[in-house]
């Protein structure tokens, strides 16, 4: 879900293909490391789907993201300013604190996602995305209607499971990677946050786009599944409420936040868990990493 005015977003996408290679990672503050890159093997969910090996490549330089709102008067200038200040600031604190450590986002936020990955120098990807690549299908809602749910959630949790061994991630997930509870294994080898979205401004975001490509939106408000859903992003690491931010800005709609003041209480609440919890290891690889 993308909430609030317009976002300039860079014109690179982080690329997913075949093999194993280096590349390189540009972070927001102007250095370059070289990226860890893993080849990413997506296992098929039943007899004779095909595995598809996938990498992970860090983005190129691009200029720094910038929210702009939708008055372009001196205070909304201002205000666009200060906020790119503070996610710096905060994004300098959290980048110690994470340590590599991936980020896992619960909740339908993609373009939250990628301003997180570019201001800590991180790749990002979306579950979704790599389970269409996997299997050869344009779209979830295809891969459901010529084969299963079933078939598409034992992709989804081999897709989790790769991208668990690796470091410098932000992982945006489908709505219903929550369900399944080895995915939270996974996921919990990193940093899980829940970007919790008010229903009528869900439904609203639902209404504009439509729900021929998210086949599980398409259910009733009452269906037992979407709300085993709701209680299941609850076991994330931390909670990101757009009302409480609302809130803190002394309004109370929350489609007036954009995407980076969401972003930066993401930061937030996300370096205060690895704060509160400093005996948490990530198992990367043969790797594991004490975030005390």
């Amino acid at each position: 879900m993308e909430v609030g005015a317009s976002m300039a977003m860079p014109s690179r996408a982080p690329r997913v293909g075949a093999g194993a290679a280096g590349g390189r990672r540009s972070a927001f503050l102007g250095r370059e490391k070289q990226a860890r890159v893993r080849s990413l093997r997506v296992g098929a969910g039943s007899a004779g789907a095909a595995a598809v090996a996938v990498r992970a490549r860090g983005t190129n330089p691009v200029a720094p993201l910038r929210c702009v709102r939708a008055s372009r008067g001196s205070e909304s200038l201002h205000n666009s300013v200060d906020e790119d200040l503070l996610l710096k600031r905060k994004s300098e604190e959290v980048m110690f604190q994470l340590n590599g450590r991936c980020i896992y986002l619960v909740g339908m936020m993609s373009t939250v996602g990628k301003i997180l990955a570019e201001v800590l120098g991180y790749s990002f990807f979306h579950s979704d995305k790599l389970v269409e690549q996997a299997v050869g299908m344009p779209s979830v809602a295809q891969i459901f209607k010529v084969h299963s749910e079933t078939f598409f959630r034992e992709n989804e949790s081999n897709v989790l499971r790769d991208l668990s061994s690796m470091q410098r991630l932000v992982v945006a997930t489908g709505g219903g990677a929550v369900i399944r509870p080895i995915n939270w294994n996974y996921m919990k080898k990193g940093l899980s946050v829940w970007l919790d979205v008010p229903l009528d401004a869900l439904a609203k975001r639902i209404a504009q786009v439509g729900t021929a490509s998210r086949p599980l939106l398409d259910q009733p408000s009452d269906d037992p599944y979407t709300a085993q859903r709701g209680e299941a992003y609850a076991n994330a690491d931390a909670r990101v409420s757009l009302e409480e931010i609302a809130a803190k800005q002394g309004h109370g709609d929350v489609s007036k936040l954009t995407p980076t003041d969401i972003a930066i209480e993401a930061l937030l609440q996300g370096g205060n868990f690895v704060n509160e919890h400093p005996t948490i290891h990530s198992q990367v690889g043969d790797l594991q990493v004490d975030f005390t």
